[in-house]
């Protein structure tokens, strides 16, 4: 075929099959609320700085500390890390399916040949040449793949987002579990004191001739059962340093050192920057992911529906041939070819066409993940505003009752040492009392707890990653529609 006659072909299919088939994408459209459900008082305009890197907001050194080594060394988010390199390179390796393809060959050859009348001949061959061949998108098979990969790999980057807000989250509430434990710890062990003080004085009355065997006998075994709640206390406490441990990437007991010292639980600010329901589309990594793999999805169906048309690839070789190695640049053998192939799947027992109904149905699917991870996050932050907004009442009541279970102590010791009462009042003043002080420790790390949670809920974490730790992707919106 002449050159021009090539050309015109290749023109003549560029001209008339250069489209795109599959649907157009851009997101579901899905409608949110203006406001939560939930109400928090203390609410304040969003200041995205905050929510970026809450945890400085507890002004605690150790806990922000903690959270840098864990992003630096956590082993999971190592691994998601990688995975988002590898979906880097897998887009790279499906970008070049746009370009023509070079392959260089070459061989050496020595045969030999008798005739008849006995007489052999050897003979060499060499030859040198190359092959280029380039497949022409017709109808943007190749053009959807790659803009799966890419949705693919941005994907990745939000999965990535997605870990560095759970990680921070995580590493947050053990840390507020060790400080809570740390605090029952400390009411345990002075409640402890205190009755012990209690034995002693009713055991040194006894000595002195005033004893009473039945209050001695109380004191004790209330004093036991007290001690006895110390190594459940221990366990806990040593398992979330531990778990601190394993999240910043080290072996379990090399913190043990640095929670020596007892420290308060951190306190926050009751102001928060919640936000409305609108702002999750944008600030949650996982509805991003999933708004993401449904945009590489919708193009997974259009690459699929491109295998139904005709393919068009234009090859091309150039070669050399030589009897011998030092004439093969000068031989005088030159070969060449230029030519177009043509092919279109004509039967395949409605294998295409099936193919992309599956390609489809998958996509659907994903619209429904997509719906349903908004559904979820809403929900999270409606539970968290709830929960952190609640606690704080509960607190405020324990603490309010803690009072009145000191001043019952007091009273109750007073009226037995006066002989107006029997010491049983005095051990369910004394238990009170400690059971009221224990549960603020605990509501106090719950409060803490709901308020990170809700943190977590509303997305805040992951706008601090560099560049490094995510490059800069630009999302794609279009309409899964047919």
């Amino acid at each position: 075929m002449p050159i021009k006659n090539i050309h015109s072909f290749v023109l003549l299919f560029m001209l008339t099959g250069c489209s795109v088939v599959g649907p157009a994408y851009s997101p579901p459209e899905i409608e949110v609320g203006k406001n939560w459900t939930a109400q928090y008082q203390q609410t304040v305009q969003e200041q995205s700085s905050t929510l970026a890197s809450w945890w400085n907001t507890l002004e605690d050194p150790q806990l922000i500390d903690l959270i840098d080594q864990a992003l630096l060394h956590n082993l999971d988010l190592q691994e998601v890390q990688s995975r988002v390199r590898q979906a880097r390179l897998e887009r790279i390796v499906t970008r070049a399916s746009l370009f023509p393809t070079l392959d260089g060959s070459g061989s050496a050859r020595k045969s030999y040949t008798r005739d008849s009348g006995g007489e052999g001949r050897e003979t060499d061959a060499y030859s040198a040449g190359f092959d280029a061949s380039w497949e022409i998108d017709l109808f943007g098979g190749v053009r959807k793949s790659v803009e799966a990969s890419q949705a693919d790999y941005e994907a990745s980057v939000e999965s990535l987002r997605d870990t560095r807000v759970s990680l921070i989250a995580e590493v947050a509430l053990d840390y507020i579990q060790v400080r809570t434990y740390q605090e029952r710890l400390r009411v345990a062990r002075e409640n402890i004191l205190s009755q012990q003080q209690t034995l002693d004085l009713l055991t040194a009355l006894s000595k002195a001739g005033r004893g009473d065997e039945l209050a001695i006998a109380q004191a004790r075994y209330n004093l036991e059962s007290s001690k006895a709640n110390i190594p459940d206390m221990q366990t806990g406490f040593q398992e979330y340093i531990n778990s601190l441990a394993i999240l910043t990437g080290k072996p379990a007991g090399t913190l043990q050192q640095q929670f020596l010292e007892q420290r308060p639980i951190p306190t926050a600010s009751m102001e928060l920057a919640i936000g409305v329901p609108a702002d999750l589309l944008r600030r949650r990594p996982d509805i991003r992911q999933a708004e993401r793999e449904l945009a590489a999805q919708t193009a997974r169906v259009g690459e699929a529906k491109a295998e139904l048309y005709p393919k068009l690839s234009l090859t091309g070789s150039i070669g050399l041939e030589a009897i011998s190695a030092d004439k093969l640049i000068n031989a005088p053998t030159r070969l060449w070819s230029l030519g177009p192939t043509f092919s279109w799947p004509i039967f395949r027992a409605g294998a295409l066409r099936n193919q992309v109904k599956i390609e489809d149905e998958q996509m659907q699917q994903q619209i429904l993940q997509y719906k349903a991870a908004v559904l979820n996050a809403t929900e999270e932050v409606e539970n968290a505003i709830i929960a952190y907004a609640n606690e704080q009442q509960k607190l405020q009541r324990l603490q309010e009752g803690s009072k009145a279970a000191r001043l019952a102590e007091q009273l109750a010791e007073h009226q037995y040492a006066t002989g107006m009462t029997g010491f049983s009042d005095v051990l369910d003043a004394q238990r009170s009392l400690l059971s009221f002080e224990d549960q603020i420790a605990q509501s106090s790390g719950t409060v803490l707890s709901n308020l990170i949670r809700l943190y977590k809920a509303l997305g805040g974490g992951w706008q601090s990653m560099s560049e490094t730790d995510a490059p800069h992707t630009t999302v794609t919106k279009t309409n899964p529609t047919r």
